[in-house]
């Protein structure tokens, strides 16, 4: 099996990550190769601000985070393992599941989320 056979499972995988946040935020894409999230509007950035995504790439499944841009703190105690998928400062790319990583990307969602809520006012 190649590797892009995997990548409709890798991608609702990474979109059920995102699944119980979509109530508090704009789902702006929602397909079977995205599934993009917003959070309220911003005063102070005047715009409705990125949280997270997910696409379906040509060679990878991409799964950004912006809080871990806006935080980089909470990249402090990832595992080498998560770090290697990392692209860029939000980007974390898979060409197959990967159990364990994705429960920790769950878990670092989670602090992103609680740390978006807390900082950029989301309720």
């Amino acid at each position: 099996m190649s590797a892009q056979t995997d990548f409709p499972k890798v991608f609702e995988r990474l979109k059920k990550i995102l699944k119980p946040y979509a109530p508090k935020m704009t789902v702006k894409m929602d397909n079977q190769s995205a599934f993009y999230l917003d959070g309220p509007y911003s005063e102070k950035y005047k715009r409705e601000l990125y949280f997270a995504s997910t696409h379906i790439k040509k060679n990878y499944v991409s799964f950004y985070l912006m809080p871990v841009y806006m935080y980089p703190d909470l990249l402090k105690g990832i595992s080498p393992a998560l770090k290697k998928h990392m692209q860029g400062k939000s980007c974390f790319n898979f060409k197959q599941v990967e159990p364990e990583l994705f429960k920790e990307l769950a878990a670092l969602t989670k602090k992103g989320f609680e740390r978006f809520q807390k900082e950029e006012g989301l309720k």
